[in-house]
């Protein structure tokens, strides 16, 4: 056995997110379409097509994935009724991304469009009910840009009501 030659695996960032889901196969068969994810490894759980551990490739980022286990007090958003946090994912073109992620069966939740703080941005949520926030970064903002911009969307939400 080799010493670590970095306390961070090789591959990965200081945070990965960890999403538990009912069954890590089909997830990733959902990623694979919706994202051009890439399985980087994947570990059997238990029983038939049940899965341990997984991780999958999305850009430059890696998503661990687990099948929900009744010994573990992590759950699936399907058996909270809901999610408790989102992911974020930049991509060079999220009109086709969005619309490549919806094709492949996920919900929209918010339709893409331009938004104050710079970035083309939408959200889905995926069979498995995680939120996907998916955006393309289009202007760099000073932060009194961002200041401006901001108080005039809440400005505007707050006639909506």
């Amino acid at each position: 056995m080799a010493k670590a030659n970095n306390y961070l695996p090789e591959g990965l960032r200081s945070v990965t997110a960890h999403l538990v889901v009912k069954n890590a196969l089909d997830s990733i068969e959902f990623y694979k379409k919706a994202f051009a994810a890439e399985v980087v490894a994947h570990a059997p759980g238990p029983t038939p097509r049940s899965t341990m551990h997984a991780a999958i490739k999305i850009g430059d980022g890696v998503v661990f994935l687990a099948d929900e286990m009744p010994m573990s007090t992590g759950k699936a958003p399907k058996s909270l009724g809901g999610t408790t946090t989102s992911i974020m994912l930049y991509v060079p073109d999220v009109d086709t991304t969005f619309n490549t992620a919806v094709a492949a069966g996920a919900k929209v939740s918010m339709p893409v469009g331009d938004q104050f703080w710079g970035d083309r941005y939408g959200q889905i949520t995926d069979p498995d009910g995680h939120l996907w926030e998916i955006g393309t970064h289009k202007e760099d903002l000073t932060a009194d840009e961002m200041q401006q911009r901001a108080r005039a969307f809440m400005e505007h939400m707050a006639k909506q009501r």
